[in-house]
């Protein structure tokens, strides 16, 4: 299996450092140690080829139960504290047969009672590899429950790349935290783990671990220029900084850039349905990338991006199969094309159509990130029954001000830079627009006013 030889390299390392949790520092050795405890825990309960979640933040105990699991053929269900709310409904339609939450200790195994049967379980139990069930978060509708090979997954990083320090942002339940683990991993890296995903604590984990890569999202690298904490700790350790998980904002991007110039800024591009693919930025300024690498095929077909991979999921386990005849999936993302470079200009399900005219969220967001007092602003459609939709825009404010006034603000500075009917109609003042995952929220449901209200 692919994992045994990521898990040889982890026990060639030895007294190397492998994981930084807080002030402590385990090495390699320490943690295959641990890795070969839970393996004996779940040896001790017969959970072989089953179906098992793991429960828990990024840690010492939770990464060592996974790769034990993993080594045991199971097919790991993996659910972060940001997703407690759905993990009733996540068991359920993960078919989970056995509990692994780490925190409880003596308990820390459960059987649920379940037996799982899905037909894609079967396929993998009968090639003897472990699997992967990963949830969609759920923002374009019901959450899909993807499942994959992770022996496949983890083909990729047998090709030995650069070692890096890095901080883990995105949990292990999502495939770029997954993605994270076992590329630090195979090439012999430092995990480090901060004390929580606030700018504060992130930028105290890089000064103290002297952190090389930071990868997250535009979101919370907005939030961090915000804080200025920054400009409170040496950073000067970061030689890498990746963002994905959602668009970039350009005027986002060069203050990024401006505040890190001595690291290189790389955008990434992946799915839960497919995996990362690799990735190459034309320049550290420039939202322009190239996406693919071996195992990924991709094309674009009126717009929108397509791509085939050799890592791609099996399917969901709760909806039909997203894959076109050739294998190829529609990723929803519709792009601009300069030679073998793409942009990314927004969703195709998030393009708003005001009387046949169709008007792109980021377009209207990166005009109003440059208005003074805007901290950070998300645009969505709404129903009208004269133009189809009209142009909503949730704005977070750096200090208050009367939405009438911001409006009017707001329509002179649009007034020479954007067309009358992408200028937003609607004004939402609100508190925050990420979600736990540091992901801009455009839709306005559930985004709570702020007490300057809505006009």
């Amino acid at each position: 299996m692919n994992l045994d030889c990521v898990l040889d390299r982890m026990a060639a390392l030895g007294a190397a450092p492998a994981l930084a949790v807080g002030d402590r520092v385990y090495t390699y050795r320490e943690l295959l140690d641990r890795v070969g405890y839970w393996s004996g825990r779940l040896r001790d309960r017969t959970v072989f080829r089953r179906v098992v979640s793991v429960e828990g933040e990024y840690g010492f105990e939770t990464i060592a139960a996974f790769l034990a699991a993993a080594r045991f053929g199971n097919v790991i269900v993996p659910l972060s504290d940001a997703s407690a709310a759905h993990h009733d409904k996540f068991l359920e339609i993960g078919e989970v047969e056995y509990r692994i939450k780490p925190s409880d200790g003596a308990d820390a195994i459960s059987w649920t009672g379940c037996a799982a049967s899905h037909d894609f379980y079967a396929r993998l139990r009968c090639a003897e590899v472990p699997g992967l069930v990963l949830f969609s978060s759920g923002s374009t509708g019901r959450q899909k429950a993807a499942v994959h090979d992770l022996d496949a997954l983890l083909k990729k990083f047998l090709t030995r790349r650069h070692c890096y320090r890095t901080l883990v942002f995105l949990q292990l339940d999502h495939i770029g935290g997954i993605n994270t683990l076992f590329y630090t991993l195979a090439n012999g890296g430092l995990i480090v783990v901060a004390d929580g995903r606030m700018p504060r604590d992130v930028c105290r984990a890089v000064a103290q671990h002297r952190v090389e890569l930071l990868p997250t999202s535009p979101t919370f690298l907005n939030l961090l220029l915000l804080s200025e904490e920054h400009t409170r700790h040496d950073l000067s350790s970061l030689k890498l900084i990746t963002y994905g998980t959602e668009p970039m904002p350009e005027i986002t991007l060069a203050r990024v850039r401006a505040a890190f110039p001595g690291a290189n800024l790389l955008q990434t591009y992946g799915l839960s349905e497919l995996g990362i693919l690799r990735s190459q930025s034309r320049d550290s300024g420039s939202l322009w990338m190239r996406v693919g690498g071996e195992g990924f095929e991709t094309k674009i077909v009126g717009g929108r991006l397509f791509i085939r991979a050799q890592s791609a999921m099996l399917g969901y386990l709760n909806a039909p199969s997203p894959f076109d005849a050739d294998g190829f999936f529609d990723t929803g993302d519709l792009v601009e094309v300069d030679g073998d470079w793409i942009r990314i200009i927004g969703r195709h399900s998030e393009v708003i159509n005001v009387g046949g005219n169709k008007v792109f969220p980021m377009e209207v967001e990166n005009t109003l990130l440059a208005l003074d007092n805007v901290d950070d602003v998300a645009v969505h459609g709404e129903a009208n029954p004269f133009t189809g939709q009209v142009v909503v825009a949730s704005v977070t404010l750096s200090h208050d001000e009367d939405l009438a006034s911001f409006k009017t603000r707001m329509r002179l500075f649009c007034r020479d830079k954007l067309a009358a009917y992408k200028i937003p109609a609607k004004v939402e003042l609100v508190r925050s627009l990420h979600s736990a995952r540091f992901k801009k929220i455009r839709r306005a449901a559930g985004v709570p006013a702020a007490s300057g209200g809505v006009a």
